[in-house]
């Protein structure tokens, strides 16, 4: 049988030491973008949060959504991103495997 794929979109931050330290202080407005964008677009961000342990060259958190659509607007107005604090992101599509 031959397995159903369902698309997740993964969006990957990537932060160096800079942006790290500033995790802290932007947590909060970050947080609370989180809650807004859930409450405005319910169901389309399905899971979010950083990696235990900062690895350099790594990225530091992934947030996985049901479109890449919703991925790329969620980045582009969260204050981790506008305020410096993520270096860059990207967005992979990841297949779901199902049977």
């Amino acid at each position: 049988m031959t397995p159903q794929w369902t698309e997740r979109f993964v969006l990957l931050y990537f932060s160096g030491p800079e942006g790290r330290a500033r995790v802290p202080e932007m947590f909060p407005a970050h947080h609370a973008y989180t809650v807004d964008f859930q409450g405005r677009r319910p169901g389309e961000l399905l899971l979010t949060g950083p990696f235990a342990e900062p690895v350099e060259g790594q990225p530091g958190a992934m947030n996985i959504f049901t479109s890449r659509g919703a991925a790329e607007q969620f980045a582009a107005s969260d204050p981790f991103v506008t305020e410096g604090v993520v270096a860059s992101w990207t967005v992979r599509t990841w297949l779901v495997g199902g049977q």
